[in-house]
Formats: C-alpha cells, structure tokens, sequence
C-alpha cells in the first residue's frame, strides 16, 4: 500500500547534502533565501521505491551491477500506456542523467566549430553543452503570443537551418521553461524540415509525464522518417523525484546513430550505471502509479494557486498557459524593473531564490522560473515574498 501521498507536510531538506537548500552561501545567496528554483520536488517519491531501495541496501554488497530484459519491459510498458510508444530493447541505452546524453550527442553527431540549433527560452544546459564541446549555439528563438503561449517560428527554423548548416537540433518537448506542449502539428512540421534538411534530432522528454493540457507525442512515434533521426530522452527522475539517482533511457532507434552514440560513452569511460537508480526506476515505474497520480493532483492545483495568486496580488505579473512541467514561467516584465534589478530585489529584497529568465537565452530576460512542485504552505510563502516586489516596494 502506497504510503507517501501527503504532500502537504513540509520535510526538512537542509543538511542532507541538498543542492537545493544547503549550497546558497556557495552560490552567492543570502543563507536564509527561500530556494523555488532548481528542478526536483520537496515530496518524498513512491514508498514502492523506498522500500525496494532499502531492500538492496541490507543486501551489503554493492559491486558492478547491470540489469536485463525484465527491466526493460517494465521502461516499455509505462511508455506504451502513458504515452502510446513500444521502443524495442536494442534501442535503449542507460546513461548518468539527460544531460549527460545530450553532451555526448553533441559529441557524437557534431563536430568541433560546428553549429546546434536550440529554440530559447530553453534549459540552460542546451547551451551549456553546446558551447563546452567546443560548438557553436544557434538559435531559432520561440515567439510569444497574444495567447500568453509561444510559438515556433517555422521559416526563421528553416533559415537557421540553412544558412548555419546545422546537422543537429536539441528539442525541448515538453518545452522547459516555457510549459509547451507541442502538438502534433508542430513535431510533423518541425521533423519534416529536419528530415528534409538531413538534421539529427535529439529529443529531451523528461518532463513528458506532467502533461496539464494537451498530449505528448513522442518525437520518434510520430512516422518511420522521423524514427530514423530521432535520439529520445527520458528519465524517471523528474516524474518520481529521483534526480540524485543519475539514471537516464536513451532511446536511439537508428543502428548508424546509436553506434556513434555508443562510441562517444565508450570514450567518455561510462559502462555501468549504479545499482540504486536502476532498483528506483523499475519499482517506480512498476508499482508507483498511485503516487504519481496523487503528485499530479496535487501539482495541478498547485498552478491554479500561482495563477490566481499572481493574478489576484502580483500587479505586472502574468503566468504563461501551463500546459506541462511544474515550472511555471512568470512574464515579469509588466514590474517596471529591468532584469538586473528584478534578480537583485527578488534575491537580496524578497530572499527568494528563482531561476532567472536570463539564463534561459536573451529572450527570457524579465522573466522568473519558480518551481511550485513543494507544499502548498512554502508555494504561499514564496508568492508572498514576490509579492514585495510587485506591490511593497
């Protein structure tokens, strides 16, 4: 029986070696900040996968470890009933976290001085990961609507492509840390030009279970030719709040492209992933549906809280349209603040530490990411501490 569906209850996470409450100081932070913003959840993961972890612990013995068919089959069947795909197993491979298989796709599909297209506002460590390897960073940038949604800009996509001879493209989907969920529409689109144009498609999904409206559509299921591009991203890290675990599924269904992706972790000196995260991923995605049903109830409500919070007491304020992940996107621009003076009060004013937009790319500069997967209690404090910025100043 499932034991941690109580959400509310707020857990002391300072001195447990959390990168989110116990590293402020090193980071440049007042130590008494209120942290919203890296993305892992204050909630404890499925009691299913803390008991199969202690389980292994009073095993003792923790040597070189892998795991076989049944694991695989237990990966399939939670992508064949939450989102409509059967990868087969000589496509996966395991890998310590997404981005670490997004920098060896880099490595793999790319080579030195070359450029990667990304679409900003997007997870910094797109940029990151491009730009460590020695590449170079293009971007087709999203534009945002009247609709308080972004969009893709279709024939600036096909420009870039061309006029920067780009081989490789890193999506986002669902899109971190603007909430999009793209349609099918979009991915055909976007996939029919990169097919056209010969572009590798390295797709981050690890955000595809925390869909509010819409639905996922995994890059690779949407037609055979995009299957034969396609390197797909996914992890139980951020669905089971598993993120310390360092375990990624890397579905590569192409033979040539997971060859040369193989070779890039054979380089890297990666062969076996630890044992824990291997454990955690089969009983969660086996046995923690409960929970993760119960997280979604609760996270959902939490974006209308921040929706009607913010515009209810957050004047200048305004939500994107939350259609997955639970990072919401706040347009802070309205404030009358430019971006540096926004991080300086929302820092050093209101103690609240947030993803600021500008890390995202030139276009999220004026606005905030904030994590509301927390309880109910710390999401009001945090809104309450922003709201000296909009109102008490």
């Amino acid at each position: 029986m499932e034991r941690n569906l109580d959400f509310d209850t707020v857990i002391d996470r300072r001195k447990t070696k959390c990168l989110k409450y116990d590293f402020a100081k090193k980071r440049g932070m007042p130590e008494d900040v209120l942290p919203m913003w890296v993305a892992d959840m204050d909630f404890k993961t499925s009691s299913y996968v803390e008991d199969a972890l202690a389980e292994w612990a009073g095993h003792g013995i923790f040597g070189y470890s892998e795991v076989q068919t049944p694991y695989f089959e237990t990966v399939r069947e939670w992508m064949k009933e939450h989102h409509g795909w059967e990868p087969q197993e000589k496509w996966l491979i395991k890998t310590p976290g997404v981005v670490f298989a997004l920098a060896m796709a880099v490595r793999a599909y790319t080579e030195p001085g070359d450029a990667v297209l990304i679409q900003q506002p997007v997870y910094y460590p797109f940029s990151e990961v491009i730009q460590d390897n020695g590449r170079k960073v293009i971007s087709s940038d999203l534009y945002l609507g009247e609709d308080h949604r972004y969009h893709i800009d279709f024939e600036d996509f096909e420009k870039k492509i061309k006029a920067e001879k780009i081989r490789l493209f890193l999506l986002c989907s669902p899109h971190n840390p603007v909430g999009r969920v793209w349609t099918l529409e979009e991915l055909t689109r976007l996939g029919e030009l990169c097919v056209r144009h010969g572009v590798t498609v390295v797709s981050d999904e690890i955000h595809h279970d925390f869909i509010f409206q819409g639905e996922h559509h995994v890059f690779a299921g949407l037609k055979k030719e995009l299957e034969e591009i396609s390197v797909i991203c996914t992890s139980p890290s951020k669905t089971f709040n598993l993120a310390g675990m360092m375990l990624s599924n890397i579905f590569i269904p192409n033979r040539t492209l997971r060859r040369k992706f193989r070779k890039e972790l054979d380089a890297a000196g990666i062969s076996q992933l630890g044992i824990m995260g291997l454990v955690a991923c089969e009983a969660a995605y086996s046995k923690g549906g409960e929970w993760y049903q119960a997280m979604m109830t609760y996270v959902k409500d939490n974006i209308t809280y921040t929706r009607q919070y913010v515009k209810e007491y957050l004047p200048g304020v305004a939500v994107m349209e939350q259609e997955a992940t639970y990072l919401v996107w706040l347009d802070c621009r309205g404030v009358g603040l430019d971006a540096e003076e926004l991080d300086r009060r929302i820092i050093h004013q209101a103690k609240l530490w947030l993803d600021s937009g500008k890390i995202f790319g030139d276009s999220g500069k004026g606005f905030q990411r904030i994590n509301v997967a927390c309880p109910r209690s710390v999401l009001n404090e945090a809104l309450q501490k922003l709201k000296k910025i909009c109102i008490d100043r």
